[in-house]
């Protein structure tokens, strides 16, 4: 047994023993009031394993409250998995910031009218004359150049996507964007885009 193991044992029983005559000498000045004593103990009880349960679950707590996408030094982009099982990536579109879900079954970027609208876009004078099908059916789309695209420190100008007439939670981050790095890399937590 090392030096270390012995010293860990030496102070578990010393808090320990600590610990054990702290309780017994509040027993004792309260012992004629044990059912109060047993509802304050249950009391602090619930409330140290609330507190070990969130210590063992912060980092899952973090990541659910609020998963933050981040640069790497090297250029790497980290976006968390977030509770919904999706990725989703914050860019910067015509000087807007936008949402997008990544998704590599979309070929191209694809913009909500809502956002579309929000960077700048009059979806009433576009020309809806491209289809696409979706898990909910056909949906006509408008070709559209965006004049710049940032995602990390990176800027792209004159970047193709599309705009969906159908109805769309959010914008969609589809593989001719995808294809700009020269890896992705998913984790159980993470998707990772290398430059």
């Amino acid at each position: 047994m090392g030096v270390m193991d012995t010293d860990r044992i030496m102070q578990i029983t010393y808090l320990t023993l600590l610990g054990g005559a702290i309780a017994v000498s509040y027993i004792v000045s309260q012992r004629g009031q044990m059912g109060k004593v047993a509802q304050q103990a249950s009391i602090w009880g619930l409330i140290f394993v609330g507190v070990i349960a969130a210590a063992g679950m912060w980092g899952d707590i973090r990541q659910s409250i609020a998963p933050q996408q981040s640069v790497m030094t090297g250029g790497d982009i980290v976006l968390p998995r977030q509770v919904d099982g999706h990725f989703y990536a914050q860019l910067d579109v015509n000087g807007h910031p936008v949402t997008f879900m990544v998704d590599t079954g979309a070929s191209q970027i694809v913009l909500s009218a809502a956002d579309a609208a929000r960077v700048g876009i009059d979806t009433a004078t576009l020309r809806y004359l491209g289809q696409a099908s979706t898990a909910n059916g056909v949906v006509r789309t408008a070709l559209v150049t965006l004049d710049s695209v940032t995602l990390g420190d990176v800027t792209q100008a004159d970047v193709r996507a599309v705009v969906n007439q159908g109805a769309m939670d959010g914008s969609l981050l589809g593989m001719t964007y995808l294809r700009n790095f020269s890896n992705i890399q998913m984790t159980a937590d993470d998707l990772i885009l290398t430059r």
